[in-house]
This record gives C-alpha cells, sequence and structure tokens, in this order.
C-alpha cells in the first residue's frame, strides 16, 4: 500500500507504486495532451509528483524535450540565480564493515591501503583545504562502529570548526555518514552540523540487498527511514540521492521524487539537496560490471527534471563527473558543485602516492579550486562560498519559504558576491581578482532591494579598505 506520509519505508517507497508509475509514464509518453498539462502545471514551479514527472522522463517528443529543458533553465534562475555554491570532500577514514559491491572500501577488499585521521592529521587536512579558500565541508567515512564511532565523528567536526588558520575558516560541516539512530542523529544535531547526507544507492529492496549483501548496509528499511529519524532529532536539511547506474534509471528516478514527496509530506519541508552521482571507477570497481549505466545525454535530461519537479532543492554534482557533464549540469540545474577535490585519506595535506591506495574513486574533473572558480565567472557564475542561512538559522521549512518566495535575490545573491569577494581577496590570483571583481559589479546592480544593494556595495568596500571578513545578510 503507498502511502506517502508513512513512516514506514515500504510504503512511501512503494514497489508496487514506482512499477503502477512507469506502466502509466510508458503508455502516455506520446499524449500530446497530457503532456502538455503536465508541462503547464511544471510552468507554475511549484513541483510535479513523480507520476507526471515520469511521464515526461519517458517521452521521445523533441519539442516537449526541448521545452522541459528551456522550463529547468528558467527555474534554476528564478530559484538560485547565477549562484554555485562551492565545497570540498573530506575523508576521514575509509574503514568499513560493509560488503557494498561498488565500492572498493568494501570489508573483502585487502588492496586498499585501510587509513583513519588523527585530529592532528584532520588540522592539516583542514588548514590546507582553508589555504585553498574553502568554507564549507562534506565529512565522508566508512561504516565501522570499532575505527568510525559516532564520538570519532563528533571530535572531528569540533576540531573542524576550531581551526582558523589566518583568514581561512570552515563555517559549515555537513556530514554523510552510515543511516544510525535518532540519539545519535541528535549528538550530530548538537555538533552544529550543516545538512546530513545519505544516498539511498537504489531504492529497489531486492537490488539493494543483493548489492549490499553484509554488512549493517543491508538493511534496506533501516537504511531508507534515515531521514525521518534525522528529522525526528531536529536535523533540517538533509540531502538524499541514488547512485545511477545500479538500477534503471527510470526507477530510480521515480523512487527518488517519491522519497522528496515523502519528506514534505510528513515532515513539511523536502531534502534540502538531492546529488546525482554515477558509479565511477575505483580500486576493484568497474562501472561496466553494472548493466545499468546511463548516456549523458540521459543524465542530463534526468538533472533537468529534478530541477523541474523539486524546484526548491539544491542540487550538487561532485568531481565524479567531468567538465563537460558539470557545464551542462550547471545550466540544466544543478546548485552546488565540489572543486578541488581529493577521496583519498589525508589527500588535501599530503599528495597521495599510487601505492597508498586509499582514495574511494577516480576523478573525472581534477582542477584546482581556483581553476574551478575562474572557469564558473567565465561561464557567467557566481562563485559562492556562503553559509549565511544556515548560521542564521534559516534552515529547513525557514530556507524553504525563502527559496520558494523568491527572495533569493536579496537575500542569497549579495551573501554570494559578498563571498566571493573574500575569497577573491586571501586566496585569488591576479588574474581571478580582475575577472571577479568585474563581475562583482556587474551583479551588484542586480539586486532588487536598494537598501541591500548599498549595505551590499558598503561591506564589500569595508572588506577591501578595512579587513574585514563574514558579513552575511
Amino acid at each position: 500500500m503507498y502511502k506517502k506520509d508513512s513512516s514506514k519505508a515500504e510504503e512511501f517507497i512503494n514497489h508496487q507504486e514506482i512499477l503502477d508509475t512507469l506502466a502509466y509514464a510508458e503508455e502516455n509518453k506520446n499524449n500530446k495532451d497530457l503532456l502538455r498539462k503536465i508541462l503547464k502545471k511544471a510552468k507554475e514551479e511549484k513541483g510535479l509528483d513523480h507520476r507526471e514527472a515520469s511521464v515526461l522522463l519517458m517521452t521521445d517528443d523533441k519539442e516537449i524535450n526541448s521545452e522541459i529543458y528551456s522550463l529547468a533553465r528558467k527555474i534554476k534562475e528564478d530559484h538560485y540565480g547565477s549562484r554555485i555554491v562551492l565545497f570540498a570532500p573530506l575523508y576521514l577514514s575509509n574503514y568499513c564493515v560493509n560488503g557494498c559491491v561498488y565500492c572498493p572500501y568494501h570489508l573483502k577488499n585487502k588492496n586498499i591501503r585501510r587509513k583513519k585521521l588523527s585530529q592532528e592529521e584532520i588540522k592539516k587536512e583542514v588548514i590546507a583545504l582553508q589555504d585553498m579558500g574553502h568554507k564549507r565541508l562534506a565529512l565522508e567515512l566508512g561504516e565501522d562502529p570499532v575505527n568510525n564511532p559516532i564520538e570519532y565523528v563528533i571530535e572531528s567536526i569540533k576540531t573542524i570548526y576550531s581551526i582558523k588558520h589566518e583568514n581561512g575558516q570552515i563555517r559549515r560541516v555537513n556530514v554523510n555518514i552510515a543511516a544510525t539512530s535518532v540519539e545519535n542523529y541528535k549528538k550530530l544535531k548538537d555538533a552544529e552540523i550543516g545538512t546530513y547526507i545519505l544516498f539511498q544507492e537504489t531504492y529497489n529492496k531486492k537490488s539493494y540487498e543483493a548489492l549490499h549483501p553484509t554488512g549493517p548496509k543491508h538493511d534496506y528499511d533501516y537504511h531508507t527511514e534515515a531521514m525521518d529519524r534525522a528529522m525526528e532529532a531536529g536535523i533540517d536539511d538533509v540531502g538524499i540521492g541514488v547512485l545511477f547506474g545500479l538500477e534503471t534509471y527510470k526507477y530510480e528516478f521515480a523512487g527518488l521524487l517519491m522519497h522528496a514527496e515523502h519528506l514534505e509530506a510528513k515532515f513539511g519541508v523536502g531534502p534540502h539537496t538531492i546529488s546525482v552521482p554515477r558509479i565511477q571507477p575505483g580500486d576493484d570497481i568497474n562501472p561496466a560490471d553494472f548493466e545499468n549505466q546511463l548516456a549523458d545525454e540521459i543524465f542530463e535530461k534526468l538533472i533537468a527534471l529534478i530541477r523541474i519537479s523539486v524546484p526548491y532543492t539544491g542540487m550538487i554534482i561532485s568531481t565524479r563527473e567531468n567538465q563537460k557533464v558539470r557545464e551542462k549540469a550547471l545550466e540544466l540545474g544543478v546548485s552546488q558543485i565540489s572543486g578541488g577535490s581529493k577521496t583519498s585519506i589525508g589527500g588535501y595535506s599530503e599528495e597521495e602516492k599510487k601505492e597508498d591506495n586509499s582514495a574511494q574513486f577516480d576523478l573525472a574533473d581534477n582542477r584546482t579550486l581556483e581553476e574551478i572558480v575562474d572557469w564558473l565567472i567565465e561561464l557567467g557564475y557566481i562563485p559562492s562560498f556562503c553559509t549565511a542561512c544556515y548560521r542564521e538559522g534559516r534552515t529547513g521549512d525557514r530556507f524553504m519559504q525563502l527559496c520558494k518566495s523568491g527572495q533569493i535575490l536579496n537575500c542569497c545573491q549579495p551573501n554570494a558576491l559578498m563571498t566571493l569577494k573574500e575569497y577573491l581577496l586571501d586566496y585569488g590570483s591576479d588574474f581571478s581578482k580582475d575577472l571577479g571583481q568585474k563581475l562583482i559589479d556587474e551583479e551588484l546592480e542586480k539586486i532588487p532591494n536598494e537598501t541591500v544593494k548599498a549595505k551590499a556595495k558598503k561591506y564589500i568596500e569595508e572588506m577591501e579598505t578595512v579587513g574585514k571578513r563574514d558579513f552575511r545578510f
């Protein structure tokens, strides 16, 4: 039985409902009247449900697809403007007791070098990240109750927040750890994390159990219901996603949207972010071994349809994808990207040697953060290091109200410009400074509220003249 506000995974991600949805979408993929009706609703920018979106996904109608892409661009601009938030993953430990067949951290892999950072090593990593210009991190760890207990995660978060090197400061720590208890989520909340991130990997229960043959992650229901427990613990910014390539993309797309609908129905606030990773090569992982790999064209359509279906959510694409794919993804809906990333343990403070072999997956975009920033500016985007909403308490439904109300240009836009100015002053090359200042001058004039515009200009001037930092609206 499908119940989107249920607490049971089998009811809010209902297998039969997904099968019925796919059958309905297949039956109606050439129904021009229905397609037009769905697009008309999408243009209201209030989202689509999983059935409506699946019909759009299935259609091969070139005219409809063109309208989908155009609408995705418009919704992205209306809700997020030209800002692109930047972050970096920080891998603390690759010890793991699970048997996930798509991840080289799996317990049976004896080739990968197991490593866990000490607090002193974490300090070195954080200083290296601060020296690049990063203000926002996403912590990554394998699941291992002995080596990676919640106490280690909490201690590491405190260490990260405590380090202020020169003008550097990590202002938001997002956490990607295995599904855990309400009690542990409360500990993460008390440690002042930003977003709690957990990828579903696949929403197909049968496939999920086969892909996770051993370890605590084998429990599909416990994993799928993790976001409910996080919300119950007071974490109102959660990030979901699937690993595209494990199951058919049509099934995953429907399941992903159902998960977003469930969070909205039960808690009044949907996912803060949706990530769209695809399987990439790792130590003993070959993507070709998985039969559900998807072409770039399908991947791009999925991104556009997620943007249309869940207009308020932040969308994330990492350095798993190459520059060309990321550029298209930015255009169609992505609002956050990683830059200058390392997936090895301790890879920021020391260059990892090939024989060290501690990385989770191979990167497809190896550019430095500076190169990413310059690239974004040249494309007309505003590289943003902003963490203002989280630090001002605008999380959960308060952020969603801001996003849905169209007030982004009067709040997030000036915050983005001020954090870009900080980056340019403290870390930018002469080339970056020239490029970035021109963009800042142009974008300041686009702020609708004259009072906000005047304050933003004043704050930016004070950054340069008297060295002040960390202004925010």
